[in-house]
């Protein structure tokens, strides 16, 4: 049975949740500069190795734009920075998913690069700490992660915008337990919120010449949350970008049947509310040759952060075959970083040689078994064929 006391404890503190939100609101509808990187003296890189394979997989990645970014990093016009004190056992002893000292170090960067970090469950040997990864998000407010999928043999060029601060994760650690029987979480949906990734997906269509934006809700059953943003994206759409086409999907109908080509007919920009994006974003890498091929860029007015959007493979470490870990979505995430910051003839020559080496031609192969080429081997063999492009 709940008590009355236990109602007024949950009123209150849901109560408490809802004031929070308004400061945050008003911030948003201020924060419309967009930072230009053409007009910045030097740019600087923060490079945030990660957990597990992360730093093994970072190495490569780096290795990579510093052969694309060479000059520029020779000329002081780009500096990498690497940032230091986030590894899981620092953050454990310290009882913080994202200590002071290292945010304060990446708002000095303009851009970030991120490996994997551990966020624990339940049964690991570390504290039960929120995901830093969300806490980067919401701190430096990068509020749309952008994952492009690509598959040309079905006919697939998809991005994805994911709405990265709102939905199901801003509260997340703030649920309520009422009593034993009844603990409760919440999905937040801002109007500001679904404008700004609204505007971030259309922007990208009219400049990349696409004409169809589909968003996916389950706002056949959230009425509320999802219906709100469903509303508010064909509204933006209908309002500023009349010459793009705007359909919807259903979230499950999405994650089961993206790869019919009946239901996937004339899909090129997708957006979605928060946790619909992890998942179906998951499925679609998953789909087009596995997490360790995708990245993702999440980004903001003023910050941006790529990553991969894979975890940081504590049974390949186990195992010993860390080392054997696939660089590709870390390098991915380096030319999608190298094309926000304004050097896209880079990420084409990135592009071209990963397209070379690990589907055309493929002279070197990995597959995180020992008896194959290790992330070293792969990206040896990745920059001979950037050098050869460069000629």
């Amino acid at each position: 049975m709940i008590t009355e006391q236990q109602i007024k404890e949950a009123q209150a503190k849901f109560g408490d949740l809802i004031r929070s939100e308004d400061a945050r609101i008003e911030t948003m509808k201020k924060d419309r500069e967009v930072k230009d990187f053409s007009k910045l003296d030097k740019i600087r890189i923060g490079i945030l190795p990660g957990d597990g394979i992360g730093p093994i997989i970072m190495e490569q990645a780096v290795r990579i734009v510093n052969e694309l970014l060479k000059e520029e990093i020779a000329s002081g016009r780009v500096e990498l920075h690497e940032i230091e004190g986030m590894t899981i056992e620092r953050r454990s002893e310290l009882l913080e998913s994202l200590p002071q000292d290292v945010m304060d170090e990446c708002k000095k960067c303009d851009v970030l690069v991120k490996g994997p970090f551990v966020t624990p469950r339940p049964g690991d040997p570390y504290p039960n700490l929120v995901s830093a990864n969300s806490l980067l998000r919401r701190g430096l407010n990068l509020f749309a992660a952008v994952r492009p999928i690509r598959m040309p043999d079905k006919g697939i060029d998809w991005t994805f915008f994911r709405e990265n601060i709102e939905g199901e994760y801003i509260w997340g650690n703030k649920g309520i337990e009422v009593n034993e029987d009844l603990a409760v979480d919440f999905k937040v949906c801002t109007k500001p919120g679904a404008e700004r990734i609204a505007r971030a997906a259309f922007e990208f269509a009219r400049k990349n010449g696409k004409k169809n934006v589909t968003v996916v809700t389950k706002s056949n059953i959230v009425k509320l949350a999802d219906g709100n943003f469903l509303k508010t994206i064909h509204r933006v759409g209908e309002e500023e970008y009349p010459e793009i086409e705007v359909q919807d999907k259903l979230v499950d109908a999405m994650a089961a049947k993206m790869l019919d080509p009946e239901f996937n007919a004339g899909m090129e920009v997708i957006v979605l509310p928060n946790l619909y994006g992890d998942i179906v974003t998951d499925v679609a890498a998953e789909q087009q040759g596995g997490l360790g091929t995708a990245s993702s860029s999440n980004i903001g007015n003023q910050y941006a952060l790529f990553e991969a959007i894979h975890g940081t493979a504590p049974y390949l470490m186990s195992h010993g075959r860390g080392n054997y870990a696939n660089p590709c979505s870390l390098i991915r995430a380096m030319g999608e970083m190298m094309a926000h910051i304004g050097y896209a003839d880079r990420k084409a020559i990135l592009d071209q040689a990963l397209e070379i080496c690990t589907v055309t031609e493929k002279k070197v192969v990995l597959t995180t078994e020992t008896k194959d080429a290790s992330a070293a081997e792969l990206t040896d063999y990745i920059l001979e064929t950037i050098r050869e492009l460069k000629k």
